[in-house]
């Protein structure tokens, strides 16, 4: 029942009260109706018997028709004396006709020559027994067509309600559609709409305006801690960089000292991984902030991917790595070089830190868009990880004691999304690009530098 909309449930249960309020009123109208037909018979034969007492005559009072009701005048001890109607044979046992003697005998039994079921009334009136009888067939007939006008009207009658009902639950319920797809489209980072209000200053008006303060504190909690990230990876860049200059003029100083060396050499490339970590924050918060701007122009994929190859190529030898390009001819793809440079870059970064065996830089036509793709040999992240591997801070086990900061698949997916394209990961260790052939260039303006060309993970 819970899956059922709750419109169909308002108007099954609106159904449902009205065949019993109904069910209440016909059996309330029947025993009334029933009640008053019984009265009306008792009265019409207690006339007749009145009236064949006084003159005498058994036909005095007759109802017209012999097969609807009878008079009899009998002697106390049975005999028959004047009958009218069609009563036939005996119409009193032993025992009734012993009782008339002291008191009125009234009952309903079938009597012969007398249709249906008969109501009968017997009386003492001096020296004589006044019995007088009527057929109950009309008084069935008549509850028999109330019953059945009731059983076929409920029904209808239940369901116009439940209809009633349910374009009433409709249209009870529309303001709460209209605020349901309003949330669907509402997104933290998109400019603030409040949901759609009714104007009756209801339950649901009180609904709207909670989810709307509610709203309202998620999007500032969401903004300062975004300010807060953004503020965070600009300053952290200066002291990082004095940092790294301090550790690089006391590297080139040292004294001939293999473990002083080879600690200050760690220190530097720790300070390389923080500043890139705090440009990559930044880049993301700047993302989220919708100030990622993008210079879109002609280029070649294929010559983005030489380029990308020969960066990395250096160091895929250290790890005796083969670093290929497999690029489609002739495509051509309106983006931003630097930006694109940055994402494959990451994938490169997280290929030859956790992938396995040759990487593949490929381009190639996907319908009207062109796709871009990183792949190398290995089995791709653990299954846990694929659903969120491109959340923030997304790391798996290995990647922990491998070191990164779980961002480069973040920031591929923003560097994609501000293409107006898609990344995507696939059931290998294929991490995929999929990009507008043409970039409707957008209004919003670049702060900052451009992003720098390492990678991270």
């Amino acid at each position: 029942m819970s899956r059922v909309p709750i419109r169909v449930r308002l108007a099954a249960l609106v159904a449902l009260a009205m065949m019993l309020v109904l069910a209440g009123v016909g059996l309330f109208v029947y025993l009334r109706v029933a009640d008053d037909l019984d009265e009306s018979i008792d009265t019409t034969l207690e006339a007749r018997a009145a009236a064949v007492a006084a003159s005498g005559r058994a036909d005095a009072g007759s109802p017209g028709d012999a097969e609807d009701g009878f008079a009899l005048l009998m002697a106390p001890d049975g005999r028959v004396l004047e009958r009218t109607g069609g009563a036939e044979g005996p119409v009193l046992t032993r025992e009734e006709l012993a009782s008339v003697a002291s008191d009125d005998v009234e009952a309903e039994r079938e009597i012969d020559g007398v249709d249906g079921t008969t109501r009968l009334l017997a009386e003492r009136h001096g020296s004589t027994v006044v019995v007088v009888g009527q057929s109950l067939d009309d008084r069935d007939e008549t509850l028999a067509a109330l019953a059945g006008a009731f059983a076929l009207g409920a029904p209808i009658a239940a369901l116009v309600v439940a209809l009633l009902g349910y374009a009433l639950a409709a249209t009870g319920l529309r303001p709460v559609e209209r605020m349901r797809a309003r949330a669907a489209g509402v997104s933290l980072e998109a400019p603030a709409e409040p949901l759609p209000l009714p104007a009756a200053h209801d339950e649901i008006h009180r609904l709207g305006t909670t989810l709307n303060e509610m709203l309202d504190r998620l999007r500032g909690s969401y903004d300062r801690e975004r300010r807060f990230v953004a503020d965070a990876s600009h300053e952290l860049r200066t002291p990082v960089a004095v940092i790294k200059a301090e550790l690089e003029g006391a590297l080139r100083r040292a004294p001939a000292d293999p473990d002083l060396r080879e600690s200050l050499r760690a220190a530097v490339d720790e300070c390389d991984r923080l500043a890139q970590l705090a440009e990559d924050l930044l880049v993301l918060a700047r993302s989220g902030d919708g100030a990622l701007a993008v210079r879109p122009a002609p280029l070649d994929p294929a010559e983005l991917l030489e380029h990308v190859r020969t960066r990395f190529s250096a160091r895929a030898a250290e790890h005796g790595r083969a670093l290929r390009v497999d690029a489609e001819p002739g495509l051509i793809l309106d983006a931003d070089e630097l930006r694109l440079s940055q994402a494959l870059g990451n994938l490169v970064d997280n290929a030859l830190r956790h992938g396995e065996g040759a990487i593949t830089l490929s381009a190639r036509r996907a319908g009207e868009e062109v796709e871009l793709a990183v792949a190398d040999e290995g089995p791709g992240p653990e299954p846990e990880l694929r659903e969120r591997a491109f959340e923030r801070f997304a790391r798996g086990d290995e990647a922990r004691t491998r070191g990164g900061a779980g961002l480069g698949l973040a920031i591929v997916r923003a560097i994609a999304e501000a293409h107006g394209g898609t990344a995507e990961l696939g059931q290998d260790s294929a991490v995929r690009l999929r990009l507008p052939s043409q970039v409707d260039p957008s209004s919003r303006s670049y702060v900052g530098p451009m992003p720098t060309q390492g990678g991270t993970t």
